[in-house]
């Protein structure tokens, strides 16, 4: 399978504090890989570089075979890496309806009332059924719950032309049943022939919808495996808890 994804030797150094060390592995086209590991492993500094906010980290990023390593943030979505934040980044004065035009727009660069303000308004109403948000079209962003926010950021990524998404812990404060959408919306994301890498702490989540988990600790990749070989793997325990 195609590597959509490759990573080398990444390291980054902030102050006198090594956050990554020597960070290396890929990710094929249409996987879904899952990073966990204890609270300060560097699994959000790991996207940061990965997305461009860290350029001057040692190693090299490769996206698509291009290396990416020097690439603005701007660039790296432009080309088809999105990022989707802990803390939700959507337009929140704007209905659901404008923040996907807005993506749209900027993916294809033309005005709303240019001729394809029709197929803008069908691919609208179509992510909108994907992700369950077809009863908000026309709601302000505001009014969303937390978990209806993460889905309109999945959505918009989407919209804005993201084939590679990075989601940071994208369960983080929704309700149980908003992580089953989350879940399903994921599932979809495979459908449509996405690939994701998602943060998250909630292993029987991960479990779930990953095909592969990473697991991080002390700024290392020291576990990559199947869910259930990562389960139960004992050195888990050890990582999260420490050995006896």
């Amino acid at each position: 399978m195609q590597k959509l994804l490759r990573v080398e030797e990444l390291a980054l150094k902030l102050g006198e504090v090594t956050i990554l060390k020597g960070v290396s592995f890929q990710v094929a086209q249409g996987a879904t890989v899952g990073i966990i590991g204890p609270n300060g492993c560097g699994k959000t500094t790991l996207f940061n570089c990965l997305n461009g906010f860290h350029r001057s980290a040692p190693g090299t990023i490769f996206f698509r075979g291009a290396d990416i390593s020097a690439s603005s943030p701007y660039l790296r979505a432009r080309s088809g890496l999105g990022r989707v934040f802990q803390n939700s980044g959507v337009f929140r004065s704007l209905t659901l309806y404008e923040n996907l035009l807005v993506a749209l727009e900027a993916r294809d660069r033309v005005l709303f009332w240019n001729r394809q303000k029709v197929q803008h308004n069908r691919l609208i109403a179509q992510y909108l059924s994907d992700f369950g948000l077809s009863d908000k079209a026309h709601d302000k962003a505001s009014s969303l719950s937390g978990g209806q926010l993460r889905l309109l950021e999945i959505a918009r990524s989407v919209a804005v032309g993201a084939e590679l998404l990075l989601l940071d812990e994208p369960t983080a404060g929704v309700s149980p049943k908003m992580k089953g959408d989350v879940e399903r919306v994921l599932r979809k994301l495979v459908e449509l022939g996405k690939t994701v890498v998602v943060i998250e702490h909630d292993i029987n989540f991960i479990q779930n919808i990953c095909q592969r988990i990473l697991v991080m600790d002390q700024g290392r990749i020291v576990l990559d495996d199947s869910p259930v070989a990562i389960r139960s793997n004992p050195a888990l325990q050890d990582i999260y808890f420490g050995g006896s």
